[in-house]
């Protein structure tokens, strides 16, 4: 698979993951009490950790 191909099958595979990322982010937060500050750190938490998992996708894009 050439380098063009194996970006664009990362790429749609980024939008899906942050699309079932979000979906797992917003079902999740519904189990807990309602409280500004837990907002705040769950979302800043799952905002930034969606990378970890994609990591290993982005590394096989991105082999030569």
């Amino acid at each position: 698979m050439g380098a063009r191909a194996r970006r664009f099958v990362a790429a749609m595979g980024v939008l899906a993951f942050l699309a079932f990322w979000v979906w797992v982010l917003i079902a999740l937060r519904g189990l807990f009490p309602a409280s500004a500050l837990l907002d705040f750190l769950f979302f800043a938490i799952g905002g930034t950790a969606w990378g970890l998992p994609l990591i290993p996708l982005l590394k096989w894009a991105e082999r030569g």
